[in-house]
This record gives C-alpha cells, sequence and structure tokens, in this order.
C-alpha cells in the first residue's frame, strides 16, 4: 500500500508516524512545500520574544531524524500543484521549478491555512508581516534585530496577536494593538475580555479596539498605520494577526466538495467526497459536536487527534470515527492566563440556542495558604437540564486544569452537577477544599432551581433606572466605588432595614463578587419578597464590564511599564512605609487592612500594600481622592497589586473619624421632623460627602425622630417619656409635610411621586450617607428631655452634647440651621 502525506506539521506527521506503526511494510511519502517538518507552530512568538532562546528547539523532528526513525520518504520543498483523483496521481513542484508526477493509493490532506492578508494600500510595504512558519519567524527576528525595532503594530486581536504583544514587549518594543471589534479574544465573552484589556493597559500596551485599519505608508521614520477615525500609529513594524483560512486551492482544483464555512467537507471517518482521499487539520469543516453545526477549528490539539484516528481508517478500513472537537484553547497573556471549551453565551446568542450563564470569582488555592491569585470562570449551560455548553477562565494559575476538566466534561455530555460531583485533590497549595469548579456547579444548580434568580451585568446595565439597587457590601467597601444609584444596605443590617425595601419594585442585590448578594437574596426571599435578584458575578464583573478604555495617545504609543519606582514614591517621607500583605483575602479583606494600616499612622506616613484583588488596586485612587489620603504609586506584577498611600492632613479613612482641621468640613443642623426638610438635610449632606468633605449633621428636638428605629426594642420610660412617645412620629415613615400635608396625603403622595420619579427615599439618602462617612450626632439634652433613649436609634448614631458640635463646627466652613 502506498500512501501520500501532503503536509508534515501537526496532522500530517503524526498520521505518517502511526501509519508506519500499523503497517511497517507501507510505503509513505510525506510532501512538504516549506523546509521543515513537525515544528512546534505554537512556539514561534516565543521565539521572536527571545523567551525560547534557543532555534533549534522549535523543531521536534528535523526532515532526515524523521524519515530515519519512521522509515519514510520525505520531501520537503516539494509542493503539490496539482491532484488527479482518476488517476490517483499528483503533480509536484520542487524548489528548483522541475515538476515531476508521483502515484498514491490513498492520498491525505494536510493543507492547513493561510493567513488573512486584505489588499490594503502599502500592506506590501517592507517591515509588514504574517506569521505562519517558521520562515516567517526567521524573517520577522532579523527585521527586529537588523532595524533595532522600538514600535510595533499589531492588527489583530486573536490568540497569535496578543502572544505576539507580549513577545514584542518582552523583546522591549512599545506595542498598539488594533482591533475591529470590540474585544479582544473573540471566542470568549466581552465581560470575560474586559479583565484581558484591563491587564493590557496595565502593562503598557495601547489597546484600539472597534477600530480598523484603512492603508499603511512607508516613510523614511518607518510605516504610518492609518485608522478608520482618522488617527495615525507610527511604527517600526507591523504584525498582521487578523485571521487564517483554510488552504483548500488544492481541493478544489481536485473537486472536492466544500462545506458551508469553505472549508473541506469530511465524513466521520475524515474521507472526503472523494473515494481515498482523506483531510485532516486547519482545513476541514466538521460538525460541532454541541450544536452539529459545520465549524472550523484552528488548533494543534484536534489536528494531532485527527492524525492519529485518519492513519487507522486509511490503513485499517474506515472503522474510527472521529468525535469532534469543542474547541478548547489556552493562551498566556503577559502575567495573566486565558481560556475557554465549548461555546461561549454570545455564540449560544448568535445561534438562538436556549442557555444560562454564571460568573464566579476564587482562588486559585485556598486563601490562607501563600499566594492565592484570583480565578474568574463563567459556565454557560441548558437553563433547565443543566447541560454544560462551554467555559472560560481567567486567572494566573490553574486556569489550564479547570479548563481541560471542564473540556472532558463537555465532551462527555455533562452537567453542571457533574461539577457539583467531581472529587478533586485538594491540599492548600493547591486547591480549596470546594475547588473554583465545584463553586461554579453550585451556583449554576442555584440558577437553575430558581433558589438564586440573578441578572447579567449587561442587563442591569440597561434596566438600572427600574430596579432598586443594593449594594450588601461593607461600608468600607461602598466607599471604594459602587454601582450608581446602589443604596448600602450591608448583609448584616438587611434584617434590621427590610423597611428601606420596597415590596412592590424590582430589587437586585449584588456585593463583591456574589455570595453576600445570595445570602441577602435569600432573607428577603424569605420575609415574602417575589422579585429580587443577584447580579452575576458582583460588581467586580460589573464595574470591569463597564470600565471605559483609555484612549491611547495616537502618535506615541506606550511604552513597556517600568519596574522601578516613580520618583514621587522615592521622595516623600524618609520614614519607610508600613508594610501589609493582604494577598489571598477576599473582599472585603483588602479594605478592612487598608482601613485599619491608615488609622494606625500619622499623617504624612505611607502604608504599602500587596493584595492579589484587582478591584481593590483598580478603585484605591477613587478612595483617596474621597479621603483625603494620597495616592503615591500603583504596580501590578504576576497577579499581584502593589499600592504606596500616603497618609493625608485630611484623611477621613473610617466614616466615624473626626472632622480635620482646615476649614473644609460642613455642619448641618436638623431641628425639624417635617419631611421635606429632612430630604433637603440629606441630599445636602450626600453631595458634600461626595466630594470628599467632612461632614456632621447634629439632630436635636423634633429632628430626633428622623434617627428612630422601625422595629425598636422595649424601653422602660417614665410618664412623661411615655406621653412623648405617643404624640411623636414613631420612625422616618410617619413624618409629616411642612406645607400641604393635608392629614398624611401630602407626605404620602410625596412619597409616591419620588418613587414613581426614580428619585431615592428618604430612608435611602439616610443610608448613603452613612455609607459615604456621614456623621450622625444626637442631642444628648433633647433626648433626655423628650424621653428618647440610645436604642430606639439607629445603631450608628453618636450621642453629643453642644461641646461636640461646636468643635465639628469650628473645623467647617459651612454651618446650615434646617
Amino acid at each position: 500500500m502506498k500512501y501520500v502525506i501532503i503536509g508534515g506539521v501537526a496532522g500530517g506527521a503524526t498520521a505518517a508516524a502511526r501509519l508506519r506503526r500499523i503497517d511497517e511494510q507501507a510505503e509513505i511519502i510525506l510532501l512538504e512545500k516549506g523546509k521543515y517538518i513537525s515544528y512546534a507552530n505554537c512556539g514561534l512568538p516565543y521565539y521572536i520574544g527571545g523567551v525560547i532562546a534557543e532555534r533549534e528547539k522549535l523543531l521536534v523532528q528535523t526532515p532526515a531524524s524523521f524519515g530515519k526513525r519512521f522509515r519514510i520518504d520525505v520531501r520537503v520543498e516539494n509542493e503539490v500543484i496539482a491532484i488527479d483523483p482518476e488517476k490517483k496521481t499528483l503533480t509536484i513542484r520542487k524548489a528548483d521549478g522541475k515538476e515531476y508526477e508521483e502515484t498514491y493509493d490513498k492520498l491525505l490532506l494536510s493543507p492547513g491555512a493561510n493567513p488573512v492578508k486584505p489588499p490594503l494600500e502599502g500592506i506590501d510595504s517592507e517591515g509588514i508581516f504574517t506569521l505562519r512558519n517558521v520562515e516567517d519567524t526567521d524573517r520577522i527576528k532579523a527585521y527586529i534585530t537588523d532595524k533595532q525595532v522600538k514600535r510595533a503594530v499589531v492588527v489583530g486581536a486573536g490568540f497569535i496577536g496578543l502572544e505576539m504583544a507580549e513577545n514584542l514587549h518582552h523583546a522591549g518594543v512599545a506595542v498598539s494593538v488594533v482591533e475591529m471589534g470590540n474585544q479582544v479574544m473573540a471566542p470568549i465573552d466581552f465581560s470575560m475580555a474586559a479583565l484581558i484589556h484591563r491587564h493590557l493597559i496595565e502593562k503598557g500596551v495601547s489597546l484600539y479596539l472597534e477600530e480598523g485599519v484603512t492603508r499603511f505608508r512607508r516613510t523614511e521614520e518607518g510605516i504610518t498605520v492609518f485608522l478608520k477615525s482618522g488617527k495615525t500609529i507610527p511604527a517600526d513594524m507591523v504584525l498582521l494577526s487578523i485571521g487564517v483560512r483554510p488552504a483548500t486551492a488544492l481541493a478544489q482544483q481536485a473537486g472536492l466538495e466544500l462545506g458551508e464555512t469553505g472549508g473541506i467537507r469530511v465524513d466521520e471517518h475524515l474521507e472526503t467526497s472523494v473515494k481515498d482521499i482523506y483531510a485532516v487539520g486547519d482545513a476541514i469543516e466538521y460538525p460541532h459536536p454541541l450544536t452539529g453545526k459545520p465549524w472550523l477549528n484552528y488548533l494543534a490539539n484536534p489536528a494531532n487527534r485527527q492524525g492519529r484516528i485518519v492513519a487507522d481508517n486509511m490503513a485499517l478500513g474506515n472503522t474510527t470515527s472521529y468525535e469532534g472537537a469543542i474547541g478548547t484553547s489556552i493562551a498566556k497573556v503577559f502575567d495573566m492566563t486565558v481560556a475557554s471549551t465549548g461555546l461561549a453565551a454570545k455564540r449560544l446568542k448568535q445561534w438562538g440556542m436556549e442557555y444560562q450563564s454564571s460568573v464566579t470569582h476564587s482562588a486559585s488555592h485556598a486563601g490562607y495558604y501563600p499566594d492565592a491569585l484570583p480565578l474568574t470562570l463563567k459556565l454557560t449551560f441548558h437553563p433547565k437540564t443543566g447541560k454544560l455548553y462551554g467555559a472560560q477562565c481567567i486567572g494566573y494559575e490553574g486556569v489550564d486544569k479547570r479548563i481541560d476538566q471542564i473540556a472532558g466534561l463537555i465532551k462527555h455530555g455533562g452537567t453542571v452537577y457533574d461539577l457539583m460531583e467531581t472529587e478533586h485533590t485538594y491540599a492548600p497549595p493547591f486547591s480549596s477544599a470546594k475547588d473554583p469548579i465545584a463553586i461554579a456547579g453550585y451556583v449554576a444548580s442555584n440558577i437553575i432551581s430558581g433558589a438564586m434568580p440573578v441578572i447579567s451585568w449587561r442587563e442591569l446595565a440597561e434596566k438600572k433606572d427600574e430596579v432598586m439597587l443594593i449594594d450588601t457590601r461593607t461600608p468600607e467597601e461602598f466607599s471604594f466605588g459602587t454601582i450608581p444609584g446602589a443604596v448600602n444596605i450591608p448583609l448584616d443590617e438587611m434584617r434590621d432595614r427590610l423597611s428601606e425595601i420596597p415590596a412592590d419594585k424590582p430589587v437586585v442585590l449584588f456585593c463583591a463578587v456574589g455570595l453576600r448578594g445570595y445570602l441577602a437574596q435569600r432573607i428577603l426571599i424569605g420575609r415574602g419578597y417575589r422579585n429580587t435578584a443577584n447580579l452575576i458575578g458582583g460588581y467586580k464583573t460589573y464595574s470591569t464590564a463597564v470600565a471605559p478604555i483609555p484612549a491611547p495617545t495616537a502618535s506615541s504609543p506606550a511604552q513597556p511599564a517600568a519596574s522601578a519606582p516613580s520618583q514621587s514614591a522615592q521622595s516623600g517621607s524618609a520614614k519607610e512605609p508600613l508594610r501589609v500583605n493582604a494577598c489571598g483575602l477576599q473582599c472585603p479583606g483588602p479594605i478592612m487592612q487598608v482601613k485599619k494600616a491608615i488609622d494606625s499612622i500619622a499623617p504624612g506616613e505611607r502604608v504599602e500594600i500587596v493584595a492579589t484583588d484587582a478591584g481593590f488596586a483598580r478603585d484605591a485612587s477613587a478612595w483617596c481622592a474621597t479621603t483625603g489620603n494620597k495616592l503615591i504609586e500603583k504596580k501590578e506584577e504576576k497577579g499581584r497589586y502593589t499600592v504606596l498611600l500616603e497618609k493625608g492632613d485630611e484623611a477621613c479613612a473610617c466614616p466615624s473619624s473626626l472632622p480635620a482641621a482646615g476649614g473644609r468640613g460642613k455642619t448641618l443642623i436638623l431641628f425639624s421632623d417635617d419631611l421635606d426638610k429632612a430630604l433637603a438635610t440629606f441630599v445636602l449632606a450626600n453631595g458634600a460627602a461626595v466630594t470628599g468633605q467632612k461632614v456632621s449633621i447634629f439632630f436635636t428636638f423634633w429632628g430626633l425622630n428622623v434617627l428612630k428605629k422601625i422595629q425598636k426594642p422595649r424601653t422602660e420610660k417614665d410618664i412623661f417619656g411615655k406621653m412623648f412617645g405617643m404624640m411623636l412620629p414613631s420612625s422616618s415613615l410617619r413624618l409629616k409635610l411642612s406645607k400641604m400635608n393635608m392629614m398624611g396625603l401630602g407626605s404620602r403622595m410625596m412619597r409616591f411621586l419620588m418613587k414613581r420619579k426614580g428619585i431615592d427615599s428618604l430612608e435611602s439618602l439616610r443610608s448613603q450617607a452613612l455609607a459615604q462617612g456621614v456623621e450622625f450626632i444626637a442631642c444628648q439634652m433633647s433626648m433626655d428631655m423628650m424621653g428618647i433613649r440610645r436604642e430606639e436609634l439607629l445603631d450608628e448614631v453618636t450621642i453629643g452634647g453642644v461641646a461636640t458640635y461646636m468643635e465639628r463646627a469650628d473645623k467647617a466652613n459651612v454651618n446650615l440651621f434646617i
């Protein structure tokens, strides 16, 4: 039997070696139009960047060594230019241009794919490259060295494009990435890609999303890249990574049938429409195992598996069926790892398939063991049966093993319940007692069962004005940033503040990652609330997905991020900073550590916090702006964020801190319990607090009624206290309007109109004020006279007298009496 294989990389080389193991007597010819066979295609970017130092390591086998070991006739620089299926002959052109014919009994096509190179003006200029093989690699490597390249533009932000961006950066080149879509890495969903956007920017990459290249112009200074927006980017070299198309010219010439996607159509035995001609690798179209729809899959692992199966079928008859590939892929993007398998939500939506998704944020291993790093995992699954459709994972460690496990389950028809039942190896350095994929399974099962109704970040962005948003995190976390319009009701206060949550309006709860939002939701559902939703992935997912991409400076690509401390970080306090290790802590751990550290040092002194919570590092500057502290430096390295803070003279890191000296505080005296005047007080207080100024409200006489709890404990009072209790409003819900109250009708109408127009209630404004650090002071003398006990007032209230008020007023530049 005479077997001829066209293409000597991945699938072709694998099939050739397998054929020899099956049949020692067969004649096997391997034809490759390039100079190399069986090379590490996926390692090419890392050789260009210098991570792989020795070129020879890319060459798994040489033509001579492969031919000798397997007794295969390996012919490099022999290009097949025609196939005659009737005669079973090939026309082959050698490197010197001479042509000859070769016969075959069975033929395998493994031609791969060709890089897309659109017909743009200037695209053939010197310094513009594609990367597909060893020859391309050699040209790019030589050009970077010879031309001393300092600026590069990568067009296309797929897996290869981002790997090249990282490796060019590693080689000391400033990189700009231009992508026509609204995200990098098209196979994953936008909310997951947003994590990569942030990481690329942190590493100094200039990111141009939703931008297309219109033309190139070569000048003495280099290459000018023109974008559809009118912007231009100067570069010394350009790498095109726009995509690839299956190499089907030879198959078309031979009359082989092509599929809907443009690939070579094969059956379950990998045989084409012509008998005795088979095909594998990037060039073939095969039904997706989950959808049955034809698709192309440009990955090395499936090509190698196909090579083994096709060899069996060619040598032993069509006895082995190919199960298909679901598209399991992984890439290193600087310090992060991103991997996916199966179908993303956007693909399911595009194909009209019913699905649900979940997002969980875990740690790579037990949080109490050093260097636990964040891991974000997204699942897609059938909303009723729980059948797994896909998964995406982004993190720094352990990403590969989670996706590998899930991929195995998907290929065997697994469900989210299988994730719950998977038995993991566990020790603190490697995982947690409840592994991230088990957590993902539990969350998905809660969604399916209805125990946790959910809303996605995209749905919330569209409906934000139609729901009541409740942030269940701590006040300290809330001060670091929240979703606009959210009211802060910490989880541990939820049961005591039910009166602030309307039962007739949709309520969306959220926390940092989703757990506390779920626990708060269960409290509400247990108390009769029927229209609640927990935000999938919490504030971490929402804030990352909606964060704008900073516009890069087109004329000056961002330089590679420096690791040395900035000049401002080196100057300042001579005293060594207080160092805090918050690595592995989940929210609110790092924030509480910051608060504790800042409270323990003097103004002008510094604290250095190292954490693995990216949200903490991202929001540190905003927190400093509102607390009077100073952000000196922020840097990231391999998933560890180092933030250097300096305590300011006017710092108020804790909501209960006193106003700082300097006359920037605000004090208000609330003497009235009229609903409209109380509303005005909290509107003013919140407005001042947003600017970072310390605000104190002194409640006296009738104003004390605004501070009363809805559900108050029983207290012992004398006759006068009981009489005041009967005559005065029992809580803020009973307050009246100063005018047009009309026996309570006016106040009810006011609350109705506020709710209808989306204006926060008095109780919500009060909660917001507390969350922003506004200080509530109840007048001790008024309480004594009116028989109001401390336990009747909100827990956050401070009891004080005239001296307390006067001290606050002395440090304020505004004092209002209402």
